[in-house]
């Protein structure tokens, strides 16, 4: 499958919610899509899932517009924070509704992720905690095997077990039945190590695509003599600034040579790697409209 989006903006009651997005998601990959509260995560995937129409711009899939297009809506699975207090069925009649209109559904093994996830298949679904409705929400995502799969912070209210079966199945499925999947997540530190691409959004607008490693691999700190520091990290992209006495720690984000890691152990400098969580907190930090990352 290929998503491809072009100069894509929305705007809605005067407020710009996406700038002339262009990005291309191809392949069977784990896409890692992260910003900021208001960044227009959400709005960017309800358009890719059909959702909503852009303002400008377009997005195709496999060459098709998805608006209005039942067939290719098929292919798409947008799983959000769905609230469920008006519904009085159980898990099973709910999941056989979805089977009707997902070609690809596996009934098999949604009863396995109900037996892992511990839902009662009786009790209705408005009785469910939160946690557990988002559960299902997980159920429904990784059975329907769509081509193309969304999460949009699907995890809300799942306890710590919950969102590690939740990974894990998730993992285990992609090897299983690859397909392109999104997930949209404010919980980087845990969920990091399911991408294999991370697509930074800010303020509507793209920051950067790039393959998880190669994106992390680009950040360090380095830590030491402040004078020494400052001396070595003039020329580079500085991100955020500490101080301890005499002592500077300074992160950057840029490609640092084995000749300059080798300088930097030499003159006495402590070269430390960055999280992608701190890479995101301090990229999309403050962005100047001008920079380009």
């Amino acid at each position: 499958m290929n998503i491809k989006i072009n100069n894509l903006s929305l705007s809605y009651g005067g407020y710009v919610a996406l700038k002339d997005i262009t990005l291309e998601l191809s392949g069977e990959k784990i896409y890692g899509l992260l910003g900021r509260n208001g960044a227009g995560k959400t709005s960017l995937l309800s358009i890719i899932a059909s959702f909503r129409e852009p303002s400008t711009g377009s997005v195709t899939i496999n060459g098709e517009v998805p608006f209005e297009n039942a067939k290719m809506m098929q292919q798409v699975a947008f799983i959000y924070n769905k609230d469920y207090k008006d519904t009085s069925e159980n898990v099973k009649a709910v999941l056989q509704k979805i089977q009707r209109y997902r070609p690809n559904f596996d009934m098999d093994y949604a009863e396995y992720l109900i037996e892992q996830f511990k839902l009662n298949k009786k009790k209705p679904i408005k009785q469910f905690s939160k946690g557990m409705q988002s559960a299902l929400n997980v159920i429904i995502g990784l059975a329907s095997r769509t081509p193309i799969t969304i999460f949009d912070e699907v995890y809300l209210g799942m306890d710590a077990p919950s969102r590690d079966i939740f990974y894990k199945e998730l993992l285990k499925d992609q090897e299983n039945h690859p397909r392109i999947m999104i997930l949209s997540t404010h919980l980087i530190n845990e969920m990091d190590y399911l991408f294999d691409e991370v697509i930074l959004l800010n303020e509507g607008k793209i920051l950067l695509q790039e393959e998880c490693y190669s994106f992390i691999s680009k950040g360090a700190a380095i830590t030491g003599n402040a004078k020494i520091v400052d001396n070595f990290v003039q020329e580079k992209k500085q991100i955020n600034v500490q101080y301890l006495g005499n002592t500077k720690s300074v992160m950057i984000y840029g490609e640092l040579h084995d000749h300059e890691r080798k300088t930097a152990l030499d003159k006495g400098l402590e070269i430390a790697p960055l999280s992608l969580n701190e890479l995101f907190i301090h990229l999309t930090k403050e962005i100047d409209e001008d920079e380009t990352i």
